[in-house]
């Protein structure tokens, strides 16, 4: 296993800071010292995109709304190669 970097670019203008402070709050106490770091970026343009060591794992345009926590969780524990 190895330590990842998450970043969270999500719309300020839409109001969508309380999800990413949400989600990033999740992943740090699901994988602690897993994480290299959880990047949280103001954006505009309804943007909600997560990056996992720069793979998108979920993107507003591409996949539409915000990402269910569990979804995201599963694409870092699959980066990270830790067991279910």
């Amino acid at each position: 296993m190895h330590p990842v970097r998450v970043s969270i670019a999500y719309c300020q203008e839409c109001g969508y800071q309380p999800y990413a402070f949400q989600l990033a709050e999740a992943l740090v106490n699901e994988f602690q010292l897993l994480l290299s770091a959880v990047e949280i970026v103001p954006w505009v343009n309804g943007a909600f995109d997560v990056r996992v060591d720069g793979e998108l794992v979920h993107s507003m345009y591409r996949d539409g709304g915000i990402p269910e926590t569990a979804r995201i969780i599963a694409a870092v524990r699959e980066r990270i190669g830790a067991p279910s």
